[in-house]
């Protein structure tokens, strides 16, 4: 692992400074192109307006239109936390802008398999629905939008996902990432689309005289679902996304939250009152998608959507211990996984630049976190598969697959399907990760040409691990109050959480649960307590560590602590 430094432009750290940023916010801000003052405003009135996304005036007419004839909406969504949020903001937005007759239905991951398909058009058809709504899909459903038309159901497709060469047929495409559409923040998740969606509703209702700015709905009240869903999704978090997530934990923090987000912060043995964006991407988001995983999202779903708080308990522990089945389950697949994978790289061989596993006893719901894990461990592209457990779909593998930058998943599964023809049954996504479909007999086929993509698109340093990092850290910000500092602030995918580095002394080490390395270190002369989870191997005396400023607590006094990333050895 090559641990680097990212370059602090020191005319913005001054700018920045000299503007009331904490001197060291300042340099971190810098380090991640943030120019001046004005970009750190987290205002709803600096979000980008709805004006600029494509579709969301001609989604509002509709919208306006079925409310005022009640007409029964039905919402399409996705079994993930993004696809999860979107849905009950859809829900809970729709009903607080008069909308009387509003359902939803979300696909089952194994018998439905992703997104709007013409069973579900039909089963949508079936209930008595007049439009269909989908949220965080759609964009490649071509297929489905066309069976729901031809019951005659309006579609509204709201999605952020990479459309195909062929858009589907709907009444309205409301998505960033579609050709001809303005609208700055092309990684906004699904939820913040059909957010925006919303905002634009409201202006059209205000126009239309159904309310005035006085006495309008409060749209904010779904912020805190739009900045779970936005972490959870790891989507790049844009200037955009960062003040939507932010206006989200503010709300969260103040205690102003759906009881279900409430419930699942305490099943997760959190503070809501100091709710961070590690608790979205850490604790609840895992808890959500469990439910999608190993059961029925439906429960993470209405967990989001209940205002009886008895009930939001109830569905925040159900969530919870889906969660720890999925642990286990995990576990037992990783490592297998791992054992898989280390065979590709015998020393005998040359290491493939890409990996994909298949186990016959691996569970399809779990196949993406595992896919992360072997990405993390080899640093290459890494699909993992599982045999599907649709009725008469046992032929056919599930596969998930997560990637490395510089390697961009969905583009790589489109050119190993043109030069493959049939190979991939299915496939969508997007560049860090992505989903595909392939025969049995298929995925020798599959792992070779996935290998040979990446061979040809991936060069020795971008297949070198390597840690960004912001360097060193002055002792005098080794203090708790600079931790609370650190973790108030709005950090994830695309705006990295400050991980500094430097050389350390190691005065001493132990394994604790056998799995995790406890460090006592010192840093330029003082102590200071580390921990290095899931890491085995013994350090030297002196060695670079890059690691992420932390607090834990002990006999109710809270002390600085090093949470490790890696090590330059």
């Amino acid at each position: 692992m090559k641990i680097l430094a990212r370059d602090i432009p020191p005319r913005s750290a001054w700018a920045l400074e000299q503007a009331g940023v904490h001197p060291l916010l300042a340099r971190l801000y810098a380090a991640r192109g943030v120019l001046s003052k004005d970009e750190l405003d987290d205002g709803l009135a600096r979000l980008l307006p709805p004006t600029t996304l494509r579709g969301a005036r001609e989604a509002a007419v509709l919208l306006a239109d079925a409310i005022r004839d009640q007409r029964r909406l039905c919402i399409v969504a996705d079994y993930d936390c993004d696809g999860a949020t979107a849905c009950a903001v859809a829900v809970r937005g729709l009903r607080l802008l008069g909308a009387r007759h509003v359902g939803y239905l979300v696909p089952d991951r194994v018998v439905d398999g992703y997104g709007l398909t013409a069973p579900i058009a039909e089963r949508v058809a079936d209930s008595g629905a007049n439009l269909l709504i989908t949220v965080d899909n759609g964009i490649a459903s071509v297929d489905g939008v066309a069976a729901a038309k031809a019951r005659g159901l309006a579609v509204l497709v709201t999605d952020h996902h990479l459309p195909g060469p062929v858009l589907p047929a709907a009444d309205v495409l409301v998505n960033p990432n579609q050709p001809g559409c303005e609208f700055d923040s092309k990684s906004i998740a699904g939820v913040g689309v059909m957010f925006y969606v919303l905002l634009a509703l409201r202006t059209e209702l205000r126009t239309r005289g159904v309310f005035d700015l006085a006495n309008q709905p409060k749209l904010d009240a779904l912020l805190p679902l739009v900045a779970l869903g936005t972490v959870a999704d790891v989507v790049r978090l844009d200037a955009n996304n960062r003040r939507l997530v932010a206006q989200g934990l503010r709300r969260i923090r103040a205690g102003a939250m759906p009881v279900g987000i409430a419930a699942l912060f305490k099943a997760a043995g959190r503070q809501a009152a100091a709710a961070t964006t590690f608790d979205f991407g850490f604790a609840l988001g895992p808890r959500i998608n469990a439910a999608g995983r190993l059961a029925d999202m439906t429960l993470g779903i209405e967990c989001l959507l209940t205002d009886d708080s008895s009930r939001a308990d109830e569905l925040a522990r159900l969530l919870d211990g889906i969660n720890r089945e999925r642990r286990d389950i995990e576990g037992g697949m990783r490592d297998k996984a791992l054992l898989l994978a280390e065979t590709l790289f015998d020393d005998s061989l040359a290491p493939p630049a890409a990996i994909s596993v298949f186990g016959a006893d691996f569970h399809e719901g779990v196949v993406g976190i595992v896919a992360s894990r072997i990405k993390d461990r080899f640093h290459r592209p890494t699909f993992v598969f599982a045999a599907s457990a649709a009725d008469g779909k046992a032929h056919e593998l599930k596969g998930s697959g997560r990637s490395i930058p510089g390697f961009h998943l969905r583009d790589a599964l489109d050119l190993v399907a043109k030069r493959h023809p049939g190979v991939l049954l299915r496939f969508g996504g997007h560049a860090m990760a992505a989903g595909c479909t392939v025969a049995r007999e298929q995925f020798p086929v599959f792992e070779q040409a996935l290998a040979q993509v990446a061979q040809e698109w991936l060069d020795a340093a971008t297949l070198t691990r390597r840690l960004d990092t912001d360097g060193p850290l002055a002792p005098e910000y080794l203090r708790v109050d600079m931790v609370d500092t650190l973790h108030r602030e709005v950090w994830g995918q695309g705006f990295a959480p400050p991980t500094f580095s430097e050389e350390v002394e190691v005065v001493s080490q132990r394994l604790v649960g056998e799995k995790h390395l406890a460090l006592k270190l010192r840093h330029r002369g003082k102590p200071v307590d580390g921990i290095w989870f899931g890491h085995t191997e013994p350090l030297p005396p002196k060695v670079v560590l890059a690691w992420r400023l932390d607090a834990d607590e002990w006999q109710g006094v809270r002390r600085v602590r090093f949470l490790v990333e890696g090590a330059e050895i």
